[in-house]
């Protein structure tokens, strides 16, 4: 009889070498938010590895225009983008309906939230925030403006890239993913102190949107192409047969 672990398959543990330190004084929040004590690694359960589970029946019609979906008397000022890729696992596996949800600074480099208290103005036609199913083969998109820059408290002139926030749920909760997407060619990705935290330099190129002249629409947007990697499920692979004596 096999176990549910067994049936659906663990996911591979992280690369801890890939991903930032928790403990990183350079990023000074990460201070107080880092754990004080070693990471212990759990066995997956079924609630890690089977859910949860989305449908597009889930999402409005407007979700995935950040253009659109907060518009009430004009339309947001501001660089029109289109961002789209492809959510795929480790062993390159696409990723079928997840949900992906993402928010950010308007184009001014202002968030709508009441404790964002850089000058800059809000954006009365710009939520900031939308929301997207992967299809079939792991391949989503939205559109947006494209975000400002911003200064942040961490150093005397400290200032954020432009960016937008991601949080990926995959197929299992164990491949739950929160990032952040930086835009080719910006000038402030080098300097950011969260981007220093990450160790290895292939790492920060996954995390920078290229220009994608192809997905261009005419008088309209130009569009930007970025590709997620999440946890994958080891149940499939030769080696871990032979590992398990199967």
């Amino acid at each position: 009889m096999t176990t549910p672990t067994e049936q659906f398959g663990e996911f591979l543990m992280r690369d801890r070498t890939w991903h930032p330190p928790a403990y990183t004084p350079g990023y000074k929040t990460s201070v107080l938010r880092s754990p004080q004590k070693a990471l212990i690694s759990i066995e997956n359960d079924l609630s890690d590895i089977t859910g949860p589970l989305f449908s597009r029946d889930e999402l409005g019609a407007l979700d995935n225009d950040l253009i659109m979906n907060y518009a009430k008397d004009g339309l947001p000022i501001g660089e029109r983008i289109l961002v789209h890729g492809y959510l795929r696992d480790e062993n390159g596996r696409p990723v079928p309906n997840a949900l992906i949800e993402v928010w950010q600074a308007n184009a001014s480099g202002r968030y709508r939230h009441k404790n964002d208290k850089y000058i800059a103005p809000v954006d009365p036609n710009f939520g900031g925030c939308g929301r997207c199913i992967t299809d079939e083969n792991g391949y989503y998109f939205y559109r947006t403006i494209k975000p400002g820059p911003y200064p942040w408290r961490n150093g005397i002139n400290d200032w954020r890239p432009a960016h937008i926030h991601y949080s990926i749920f995959g197929s299992g909760f164990a491949q739950r993913l929160i990032t952040q997407m930086y835009f080719e060619g910006d000038p402030l990705i080098p300097h950011c102190p969260i981007v220093r935290s990450i160790p290895n330099e292939d790492a920060v190129r996954t995390l920078i949107a290229q220009m994608d002249r192809g997905a261009f629409v005419a008088l309209d947007s130009m569009a930007y192409r970025f590709d997620i990697v999440v946890r994958g499920s080891r149940a499939t692979l030769f080696e871990n047969h032979i590992q398990g004596g199967k």
